[in-house]
């Protein structure tokens, strides 16, 4: 049924095998959801919907790692939520304000509106992704820098520990290769983020007291 996980604490893993409807992990505060399909399954996981619509809403805490592909509206209004797919529909990270979200496969039009925190890291391997980006508020860029590579390498991991996706194993294995592959979302609040910005450093100007 709908909101699989919804409300989700910290400490607590579901898992789910077979497939998820809507509202999956709304308001999850913490803990972890695993959504796999049936080991029995014919079909390749990646080029098939697992979770329905506006999965992850309002989450603030908490990682979703679905072994397949998301509807619609995918983490609108995440405000730290993380979560690993393998691609979405349209309206990706609507009005995030923070989490990470990591796509590895394609995903519809209009990512990132109204998105303010958090970022993105999305697999383009057909050089189609900076299209499908609303740029009113976020820029779009390679990752540049090593803490930016780190964390999506550790998600992706973690994503295939617990799945054992096939895509996320590929890369994995091929990282030097994969990695130019990958975009990465940043609105204004992460500009100076060490994941973003290769000039980032921890040494902050002290302002003399007079």
């Amino acid at each position: 049924g709908q909101s699989f996980g919804a409300f989700n604490l910290p400490g607590m893993t579901l898992k789910l095998v077979g497939e998820a409807n809507d509202y999956v992990g709304k308001g999850m505060h913490g803990g972890e959801i695993i959504i796999t399909p049936s080991p029995d399954a014919t079909y390749d996981p990646a080029e098939n919907v697992i979770v329905g619509n506006t999965c992850l809403y309002g989450a603030t805490g908490g990682t979703l790692y679905a072994y397949g592909q998301a509807g619609e509206r995918f983490a609108v209004r995440n405000s730290k939520g993380q979560a690993v797919i393998e691609g979405a529909g349209d309206h990706c990270c609507e009005y995030m304000t923070g989490g990470i979200v990591v796509s590895l496969g394609p995903v519809g039009r209009n990512v990132g509106a109204g998105m303010t925190g958090g970022l993105g890291y999305f697999l383009d391997e057909e050089d189609t992704f900076p299209a499908k980006v609303n740029p009113e508020i976020v820029s779009l860029q390679r990752v540049q820098t090593d803490a930016g590579a780190q964390q999506l390498k550790a998600l992706i991991q973690a994503y295939s520990d617990r799945t054992q996706s096939h895509r996320a194993q590929t890369i994995l294995a091929n990282w030097d290769e994969y990695l130019p592959k990958f975009w990465q979302v940043v609105p204004p609040s992460e500009a100076d983020a060490p994941e973003t910005n290769p000039n980032y450093s921890e040494e902050k100007e002290l302002t003399p007291v007079k």
